[in-house]
């Protein structure tokens, strides 16, 4: 029950701030665009897009964060393993649960340094030079989305230790099939 409501939040959220983004670009587009027609220039001397670029850039920072945990949750998150498949189980075991292990560990630790990097940064009262937002909101997509992607890769290794399988994406099972 948790992991489902886990995972529609995990989609939700992500596509909202992909939604979010474009729709954000598009507008910042259309608006430059518009001012150089010169009858429109006079509605829109007084209206500022400046801050545009900027949320676009933090909602890709948080759309990438969760969209990793995705990835890991799903499969599809940036993986070589052209050398693992070709060991023997035994040896192929290992290297899955390693790697697993390694991920989870390494998100760990960045959440863990994220937490008290934002705590530093809310200390500091630093806040964003076109939105002014306070950063510490901003940068707390680091420490948040660090955790679901080490819950992620701990989830997948106990999923691989209890079934031996691991999740994967459609075309990579397309592509497995004789």
């Amino acid at each position: 029950m948790f992991n489902r409501a886990l995972d529609h939040l995990e989609e939700w959220l992500v596509a909202w701030l992909m939604a979010t983004a474009t729709i954000v670009i598009f507008l910042a587009v259309l608006y430059r665009y518009a001012l150089g027609v010169s009858w429109l220039w006079p509605y829109l001397k007084d209206v500022n897009f400046n801050w545009a670029q900027e949320l676009c850039i933090y909602l890709f920072i948080w759309m990438a964060k969760f969209g990793a945990a995705y990835g890991v949750r799903t499969g599809i998150h940036v993986g070589v393993d052209v050398l693992v498949r070709k060991l023997a189980p035994g040896k192929q075991r290992f290297c899955v649960i390693l790697g697993l292990s390694l991920g989870a560990f390494f998100t760990f630790v960045v959440a863990a340094l994220g937490v008290k990097f934002v705590l530093f940064v809310k200390a500091a009262g630093a806040v964003s030079p076109d939105l002014g937002m306070p950063m510490w909101i901003i940068y707390l997509a680091v420490p948040l989305g660090s955790s679901l992607m080490c819950y992620r890769f701990l989830q997948v290794l106990t999923r691989y230790c209890r079934s031996g399988e691991l999740p994967a994406h459609h075309y990579q099972e397309e592509a497995a099939a004789p």
